[in-house]
């Protein structure tokens, strides 16, 4: 079980911005991490955008297609365009996931209330503490967080990144329009899925 990335981002706009994040790439080869960080920045603004404010929801990936393990993005999009990304292996369990975004997102707006009018990258040390602590779930049971709240709201399960898309939009449209990719993670992302749609079987 594994917790590769936690962030907060402002989603009141399009794109999004990640206003901090954390990141544990330490099981990725040194010369993939930079591109791997890269996507993991991209996808977390996309799912970001499109979850709506006071919505949770969990989106499972194959990354067959990238290069990418299998892997969860957990969301929680609070009501202040702030929404909260934790990308995790499969493996690590939804329930507790959410616990930890719904602290992070606690203390990110009691230490930055006018976060939503941000555009640029904000300092929450927290974030390094949390990525690090959390790896082992049974450390979530700490967060003195009322159940309630989460045993009352529903969790929207999406089996791909492509089911949170708007209709006719492509990762590959994403991919190529993106800012925030490196012309080499680019090719990176190009280079992945043609060796792995050599290898499909129909």
């Amino acid at each position: 079980m594994k917790i590769l990335y936690i962030g907060v981002l402002h989603n009141g706009q399009q794109p999004a911005v990640e206003l901090c994040s954390e990141r544990e790439l330490s099981s990725y080869s040194r010369f993939t991490r930079n591109s791997i960080s890269e996507f993991m920045t991209m996808f977390s603004k996309t799912v970001a955008e499109r979850t709506k404010q006071g919505q949770r929801q969990d989106i499972e990936e194959q990354g067959k297609s990238y290069h990418f393990p299998d892997f969860t993005f957990h969301v929680y999009a609070r009501t202040q365009n702030i929404a909260g990304v934790i990308i995790s292996d499969k493996e690590y369990p939804s329930l507790a996931a959410h616990q930890i975004l719904s602290k992070t997102l606690d203390e990110f707006l009691s230490q930055h209330p006018n976060a939503e009018t941000s555009r640029s990258p904000v300092s929450f040390p927290p974030l390094r503490i949390y990525i690090t602590s959390y790896q082992d779930p049974q450390e979530v049971d700490s967060i003195m967080k009322i159940q309630k709240e989460l045993d009352e709201t529903k969790i929207v399960l999406h089996k791909t990144i492509e089911s949170v898309l708007e209709r006719g939009e492509k990762i590959d449209d994403l991919v190529s329009k993106s800012e925030g990719l490196s012309a080499q993670s680019k090719m990176f992302y190009t280079s992945a899925k043609k060796q792995n749609s050599c290898c499909v079987i129909c």
